[in-house]
């Protein structure tokens, strides 16, 4: 009579699970043992226990140096295959860069009146199109930037101006403050003083021209050195009215 056949699931019993885990690994390394001896095969076996303890088999002198072999055959096979889909991913890259470079060197000359013989009624509407509206676009930006220049050159003046107006009111503040003493001091008699002093102190020849005019109950009048009669006196007051006016007459008249 055979045994039933065994459901494949977790042992919950513990001890009934570290019993079946004891057998089936000594099986195991027995199999691998027997395959590395009757097929000449390298076998490397590794197990680790629930509670992580380390079992392992292997048919070559290291463990170390089948792990690189296997590694290398492994991972080689993928870092060679990966590098192959890289340089042809960077191969489609660098064709539609191409692609597009060549498009906009094309629409470049196209823009300058270049390679115009390839393009057909349609393409050259929509060609004419881009350059109104870029030249509309340029036009914007040079009036804009005329009217910011012509806005700060008003500012710039109505600084000027309102500098101009502070500086005239100083300077007209200047001046009153230094007129004031002069006007005050002709104001009192003093230009009247000195007129009377500088008069004074001409030479006599000097005086001799200038003389006042003095209207006395004989009307004498005295022109230089040589006095006159009041007869003469009037005969010159009506030839000539406006001609002594401060009461002098000059020396060139006699």
């Amino acid at each position: 009579m055979g045994r039933g056949r065994v459901e494949l699931k977790r042992i919950e019993n513990k001890i009934n699970r570290q019993v079946t885990f004891a057998k089936r690994r000594n099986g195991l390394l027995k199999k691998a043992y027997e395959l590395s001896v009757l097929c000449d095969a390298e076998v490397a076996l590794i197990i680790f226990s629930g509670r992580g303890k380390l079992y392992e088999f292997c048919s070559s002198l290291s463990m170390m140096k089948t792990l690189e072999k296997y590694q290398t055959c492994s991972y080689g096979a993928l870092e060679a295959n990966q590098s192959v889909n890289e340089t042809q991913n960077s191969y489609q890259e660098y064709l539609k860069l191409k692609a597009r470079v060549e498009v906009l060197q094309r629409s470049q000359r196209n823009l300058l009146g270049e390679d115009l013989g390839p393009l057909n009624t349609k393409e050259l509407e929509q060609l004419e199109h881009q350059l109104e509206s870029s030249l509309k676009h340029i036009r914007s930006t040079k009036t804009q930037f005329m009217l910011d220049e012509l806005s700060d050159l008003q500012n710039r003046e109505q600084m000027l101006v309102e500098t101009n107006k502070s500086l005239r009111r100083k300077l007209e503040e200047t001046n009153l403050l230094q007129g004031a003493p002069l006007r005050l001091a002709w104001d009192g008699g003093y230009g009247q003083n000195n007129f009377h002093q500088h008069n004074n102190r001409l030479p006599p020849q000097s005086q001799g021209f200038f003389q006042p005019l003095q209207a006395n109950n004989s009307s004498a009048l005295q022109i230089g050195y040589t006095p006159l009669g009041s007869d003469h006196h009037h005969q010159m007051n009506a030839g000539n009215p406006g001609q002594n006016v401060h009461g002098f007459i000059p020396g060139w008249m006699l």
